[in-house]
């Protein structure tokens, strides 16, 4: 096995990484906010050749149904729904908040996963303090004003802003297209359900996704999520290894497909 904290490199391990589809696996890919599933285009080539499903969030590509509160536990449930739909086993991927819903998976729902990965821990260290946007989106008021301007504007002028972000200009604009205002009320509701002290206790459950085996990538230029520092205290928690991301931001799968690919896929085929 591969020590905690290495670096994954797929090419080291050979054919063990086009094993999945063989046997029977599945990678479900879970993105976040304010995205569409278009987040993972270029990450996909990339993968091993398993069974690759990626699931919207409701609000985030796909509908909010009805009584659907958009609170992060109301999402822990949506995704254990989906999962218990799907073939297993299932090595279930996140990110940004879609990472936040695999660690409430790993956390409490072990059972219908054979791994995680996600790329938010260190949002669940109890140092770690919401980015400015999280917190206006938070406070009354001044979050309906941020919502309703991300929504009002043109999707070319959202779709230049993303892209000078870290995304690609071809997926910035699929996922500019998805902004609308039931994506703005479930931003709205999913942060303010997960205002501080609301993360730091979650986070006091870490050790429970140990049951299963995790990775934590780690994109050392991602602003939102704490640092490394906190990832790597959060990932040993966990019990996760560790996978770094060298010079790569919050949109990693954007910038850096092919290495964040890599990373999965040797951590997946030492589980084979």
């Amino acid at each position: 096995m591969l020590a905690s904290g290495s670096v994954f490199d797929c090419r080291r391990l050979g054919d063990r990484c086009s094993l999945g589809k063989k046997l029977g696996m599945t990678i479900v890919l879970v993105h976040g906010i304010p995205e569409t599933e278009a987040i993972w285009d270029d990450l996909v080539p990339h993968l091993r050749d398993d069974d690759i499903v990626r699931l919207s969030p409701p609000g985030f590509g796909s509908v909010i149904p009805a009584g659907f509160d958009c609170s992060i536990d109301a999402y822990r449930d949506w995704l254990a729904g989906e999962l218990e739909k799907l073939a297993q086993p299932i090595d279930l991927v996140g990110h940004d908040w879609g990472g936040g819903h695999v660690m409430r998976i790993a956390m409490d729902r072990p059972d219908l996963i054979r791994s995680w990965t996600a790329d938010v821990l260190g949002v669940l260290d109890p140092d770690y303090v919401w980015h400015d946007l999280a917190q206006a989106w938070q406070t009354p008021e001044i979050g309906e004003q941020a919502v309703a301007q991300m929504v009002g504007m043109p999707a070319e002028a959202r779709a230049k802003q993303y892209d000078s972000l870290g995304m690609t200009s071809a997926i910035a604009e699929k996922v500019a297209a998805g902004a609308n205002a039931e994506m703005g009320r479930a931003i709205l509701a999913l942060y303010r359900s997960a205002a501080q002290p609301v993360m730091r206790e979650l986070g006091t459950g870490l050790p429970r996704a140990a049951a299963k085996p995790g990775l934590a990538l780690i994109a050392t230029e991602d602003s939102y999520c704490g640092g490394e520092t906190l990832a790597r205290r959060s990932a040993e928690r966990a019990g996760a290894k560790v996978a770094v991301l060298e010079g790569a931001g919050h949109w990693w799968m954007c910038q850096q497909p092919k290495q964040g690919a890599d990373a999965i896929n040797a951590f997946l085929a030492e589980l084979n």
